[in-house]
């Protein structure tokens, strides 16, 4: 599939907001992080603006961006409209959840349900979101049982360093969410790999026989079905390179994982001030590699339209 920059950065961008939405909701109301304006602030702030960022950013891969509201209208039958209405749903107890929060410094009661119902609305979201592709089965790579509980991994991860950070960068770091956002990203980690394992091994059952219906023999194409190249083409019979794939590979572990863990780990015996600058590194640093980690998501998939066509 052809890897659109707006889709990877939606996918990312959104996926971080709605873990560190949900990580907020829950702690915040709770009372277990204090309501601090100007972490409040920051906080709900860097969530909410990922989201929209990440939401605005995937009208432009549409071709007529101004009629993606039509998409609401399918949530019966649609993956992508369900997460749209999941999505302007979770602004509801979000934007009271902060505004209480943060401006009156009020927990408990109605802001941690509030709190919850945000946290909910996240992970909801992220769910649709990662239906979207794993309910689509002429691409095996993604149509497992690796994807859907990836995007949740993902999304916990990145929200759980960036919570982190923050926690650490206005001096009241919780050990707790330190040692989460480290076991969450190894446990990425180990994700990752398996579903690269998955999709390395995988044979996908279809071919130009049984698309054809018949049997016995090889059946193949005797001319190109068209003379140049086409739509389908470009976006579902994208290639990349071995060497290239490998390469990235690399590029994500080290810098979505390896590197994250290294730089949490340190801020277990580093004093506060630099405990800050490394973990806040590491939410840059994992957030720029998930960016890869998204780019080869869609690079690797193979549509079986593409068995049309030869390949």
């Amino acid at each position: 599939m052809h890897p659109a920059f707006s889709v990877v950065f939606f996918t990312t961008a959104t996926g971080a907001g709605y873990g560190l939405l949900a990580l907020l909701g829950v702690l915040g109301g709770l009372g277990f992080i204090p309501p601090d304006f100007w972490l409040g602030l920051i906080g709900m702030g860097l969530a909410l603006g990922l989201i929209a960022a990440g939401l605005l950013s995937s009208t432009g891969h549409l071709g007529r961006p101004e009629r993606a509201w039509r998409a609401f209208s399918q949530w019966r039958s649609s993956w992508l409209s369900r997460e749209g209405v999941a999505s302007v749903l979770t602004f509801i107890p979000a934007g009271l959840f902060g505004i209480s929060w943060v401006f009156f410094a009020r927990t408990g009661s109605w802001v941690a349900i509030a709190g919850l119902l945000a946290a909910i609305g996240a992970v909801v979201t992220v769910c649709t979101t990662g239906m979207i592709y794993a309910s689509l089965k002429p691409i095996a790579q993604w149509h497992s049982r690796y994807t859907l509980p990836g995007y949740l991994i993902f999304s916990a991860m990145t929200g759980s360093t960036l919570l982190n950070a923050l926690l650490q960068g206005f001096g009241v770091g919780m050990r707790t969410v330190l040692v989460a956002s480290l076991l969450v990203t190894l446990l990425g980690w180990g994700w990752k790999l398996a579903t690269w394992r998955y999709n390395d091994r995988q044979e996908i059952p279809t071919n130009a026989n049984t698309a054809t219906g018949l049997a016995g023999g090889t059946v193949r194409s005797l001319e190109w079905p068209h003379t140049e190249e086409n739509y389908l083409l470009k976006e579902m019979g994208f290639r990349i390179a071995r060497k290239h794939g490998a390469k990235l590979r690399l590029i994500t572990q080290v810098s979505a994982f390896a590197l994250p863990v290294l730089l949490l780990a340190a801020a277990f015996v580093l004093p506060k001030p630099f405990a800050a600058v490394v973990c806040v590194l590491a939410a840059t640093v994992q957030f720029a590699g998930m960016l890869v980690e998204r780019w080869l998501f869609f690079a690797e998939a193979k549509h079986t339209v593409t068995l049309y066509y030869g390949r």
